[in-house]
């Protein structure tokens, strides 16, 4: 049976102290629909920028409260499927972005979806490839802005997390609760302009509890690598960390010294951007699965 979380419960920050708006036990499968970022209040290119209400950015749907869940167990999100409308939102304004120097007020696109292509400025069809930008649990000290990433989850606006993907995240606190939003049907790594194609939608997953087994979390698994994912003020913080924890897991998963691990990724891995405009930002590192069964690493 589905567990079915509409939009409507939905959180802000990701808290200890927020009630969870479902308990189920691990291995259920949990649908949750999702407004875009901004809370599903633009629909028009004429809405007014300006009266948009701040305070209702990035919410994520849930929280889950998973029932074996405790404070130090990882908790498996495998991401069965994530169904999105037919209209994305994007914005440029001033301020936002990588380039929000640059720009003399706001703007306001909307990206209209047919047959899977997305039609960009220009012209351009690009194909969709649906992912989550907010995913993650409760961190264990203060809340966290759903608009920020750090060890938890979070905003780590990482292209990686789509369909078919399995998301690896720390239990922090009893019960996860679990929560996400802030799907995209498709994003550049980067997320220059702070904005992807941002869209209402529905994401079912598969909620499972991993006891005795310590992980860099957040860590993800795809059909062709395993990626650890770190979050830092400044980029040079985010992207070291990513590759820190790579190599410690390697290390702790095979016979391999740090000095042959950190040759071996600098050779075989990759160093990737996942996001450059939160207040804190994202990193991820690729280790090849192609690699990782040559080294017999199970995840």
């Amino acid at each position: 049976m589905t567990v079915f979380v509409q939009k409507t419960d939905s959180v802000y920050a990701m808290s200890r102290e927020n009630p969870a708006v479902v308990t189920v036990k691990s291995g259920t499968v949990v649908q949750l629909e999702t407004c875009d970022c901004f809370g599903d209040q633009i629909q028009t290119t004429d809405t007014p920028f300006g009266e948009l209400d701040w305070g209702r950015i990035n919410p994520a749907t849930g929280p889950v409260y998973v029932e074996e869940a405790k404070a130090g167990d990882v908790l498996c999100v495998e991401i069965q499927k994530i169904d999105v409308a037919q209209q994305a939102v994007m914005v440029t304004a001033p301020n936002l972005g990588v380039t929000g120097d640059m720009h003399h007020g706001p703007e306001i696109h909307i990206v209209p979806i047919t047959d899977g292509m997305a039609l960009l400025p220009g012209g351009v069809q690009w194909p969709i490839k649906p992912m989550i930008g907010v995913i993650g649990t409760a961190p264990a000290g203060e809340p966290v802005s759903c608009g920020i990433p750090d060890a938890h989850g979070g905003n780590m606006d990482c292209k990686v997390i789509a369909e078919g993907a399995t998301l690896y995240l720390p239990v922090n606190v009893d019960g996860a609760l679990f929560a996400l939003g802030d799907l995209h049907a498709a994003m550049g790594d980067g997320e220059v302009s702070v904005c992807g194609l941002e869209i209402q939608g529905k994401v079912t997953v598969r909620l499972s509890v991993i006891k005795e087994r310590a992980l860099p979390t957040p860590m993800v698994k795809t059909a062709d690598a395993i990626y650890t994912i770190a979050s830092a003020k400044l980029l040079d913080d985010a992207a070291n960390m990513a590759a820190r924890n790579m190599a410690g897991f390697i290390t702790r998963h095979t016979r391999l010294s740090l000095s042959e691990a950190v040759s071996l990724l600098s050779i075989c891995g990759d160093l990737q951007i996942c996001q450059v405009v939160d207040p804190q930002k994202t990193c991820r590192f690729a280790l090849p699965l192609s690699v990782a069964r040559q080294l017999d690493i199970q995840l």
